[in-house]
C-alpha cells in the first residue's frame, strides 16, 4: 500500500485529500495542530477503510517543524510516496498596517516549511524512481494582489518552484504537481480577516472534494500545474498577459479594497 503524508490536514481540502485517498486504499500520515481533529480523522479514517493513519501535531510555522515531522517517519519506519504541501493560510490588508510577525509566519508556513519538507522527502522518491508531490498554491499565484500582497507572493513562489521541479524530476519517475484552486468553501475568508462584503463577492466557489478530485486526475495524468474552478477562476490566471501590469495593478487595487 502507498503512503501519502498530508499536511493541513485537519480541514478543508487537507481533510477532503486525507478522506479522498484513504477511500483509494492509501495508508495516511495526517499533520496539522490541533490534536483532537488529527485524532478524530485518525479514527473515523481507520475504521471506515481498515488502514493505517498516523498522526503528527506539529505547528509548521516553527522553524524546526519540518525537521520533527520527517524525523518523526523516520522514526517510526514509513515511507512516504505521496506528499501533499497544503498546509497555508491568508491575511488581507494593507502591509503596513498588518501585524508583521503574522505575515513572516505566512511565508514560514506557505514557502519555507514547504521548500524543507519537500527536500526532505524528495531525494528518497528519486533514488526509489517513484514517488509524487502536490503543492498547493492559488489563483492569487498568477498576479500580485493589493491587500493580499504577501500571500500572493508566496503562492506565486509555490507555482514556479512546483513547475520548476516538475521538470527537474520526471526523468526520475517522480510526479510534481501544483494546484491553483479559485475560491474554495474553506475558512479561508474568515482565517484571513476578509472583510465580508468582498468574501461575499467570490465567485465560482469549489468544494474541497472537487480540488482533490481534479488533482490527484491531473497526477495521475503527470500534469505540471492546474487550476481549479469556474470560468472566472481561470479567466483571472490570464489577466497578466491581457492588461498592461499598472492598468492591471489599479483594477486590482479598486477590487480589493474594502
Amino acid at each position: 500500500m502507498l503512503t501519502a503524508l498530508i499536511t493541513g490536514a485537519s480541514a478543508g481540502i487537507g481533510k477532503s485529500f486525507a478522506e479522498k485517498l484513504a477511500a483509494k486504499n492509501t495508508n495516511l500520515i495526517i499533520v496539522a495542530r490541533s490534536e483532537d481533529k488529527l485524532n478524530a480523522l485518525a479514527k473515523d479514517l481507520q475504521e471506515k477503510f481498515n488502514i493505517q493513519v498516523n498522526v503528527i501535531v506539529n505547528d509548521l510555522i516553527q522553524p524546526s517543524a519540518a525537521r520533527e515531522v520527517y524525523d518523526a517517519t523516520q522514526a517510526q519506519g514509513l515511507t512516504v510516496d505521496l506528499l501533499i504541501n497544503n498546509a497555508g493560510f491568508g491575511d488581507y490588508g494593507e502591509f503596513s498596517q498588518t501585524d508583521g510577525d503574522r505575515q513572516v509566519q505566512m511565508v514560514q508556513l506557505n514557502n519555507v516549511a514547504l521548500v524543507d519538507l519537500t527536500h526532505k522527502f524528495l531525494p528518497q522518491m528519486r533514488e526509489r524512481g517513484s514517488g509524487s508531490i502536490i503543492n498547493i498554491a492559488s489563483i492569487a499565484a498568477f498576479q500580485p494582489i493589493p491587500y493580499l500582497s504577501v500571500y500572493a507572493a508566496s503562492k506565486a513562489f509555490v507555482r514556479s518552484f512546483s513547475e520548476a521541479l516538475w521538470a527537474e524530476n520526471r526523468q526520475y519517475g517522480v510526479r510534481v504537481l501544483v494546484v491553483s484552486p479559485g475560491p474554495t468553501e474553506t475558512n479561508f475568508f474568515v482565517a484571513a480577516n476578509f472583510p465580508p462584503a468582498l468574501a461575499r463577492n467570490a465567485k465560482s466557489i469549489s468544494t474541497p472534494e472537487e480540488v482533490v478530485d481534479e488533482a490527484l486526475k491531473a497526477l495521475a495524468k503527470g500534469e505540471a500545474s492546474i487550476v481549479v474552478g469556474g470560468i472566472a477562476s481561470h479567466f483571472i490566471t490570464k489577466l497578466s498577459s491581457i492588461f498592461p501590469r499598472e492598468a492591471l495593478l489599479n483594477v486590482l487595487e479598486k477590487q480589493f479594497k474594502a
